[in-house]
């Protein structure tokens, strides 16, 4: 019976899914990822903490704004695994993830100002490319589109 489990501590694979809307093989599936630790009962059956919820809620998040599975790991490797995360650790968690953050809001917003022009990708395919990246300048700085990538064209 979902719920139930709430009030004893612990929650079911279901109890989970229920309140994250995640369906069990996504649950098992970050689990084999690393992202989360149920422990598991004599029976074998996985069994979650209620801090698991805001564990599952911040990997929905994260992915929906474009992160990808290591780089999520990788800022919940901030959270304690022995005790329950307390507002704290989500906070300097959070501060951490912000920087992340606002670099990939300034990325995409670099995008959306510069996607119908130069973006620096060394295409040199528009007429504005002789100017702004004359003789593919941006390839000193490397591969991809140097530009929206954050470096500054030669002067």
């Amino acid at each position: 019976m979902p719920g139930k489990a709430l009030r004893r501590g612990n929650l079911s694979i279901g109890d989970i899914s229920d309140r994250t809307g995640l369906a069990p093989s996504a649950i098992r599936y970050y689990e084999e990822e690393g992202l989360i630790a149920p422990i598991r009962s004599t029976g074998g059956r996985r069994l979650f903490q209620r801090s698991d919820i805001r564990r599952l809620s911040f990997i929905l998040i994260a992915q929906q704004l474009g992160f990808a599975l290591s780089e999520i790991r990788e800022e919940l490797r901030a959270l304690p695994e022995a005790r329950t995360p307390t507002r704290r650790d989500w906070e300097k968690l959070s501060r951490h993830f912000r920087k992340r953050l606002e670099t990939r809001i300034a990325t995409l917003e670099a995008l959306r100002d510069k996607l119908d022009g130069c973006i620096g990708c060394g295409c040199l395919s528009l007429s504005t490319c002789a100017l702004y990246n004359a003789e593919d300048r941006a390839a000193r700085h490397g591969q991809g589109p140097r530009y929206l990538l954050g470096d500054r064209p030669d002067n």
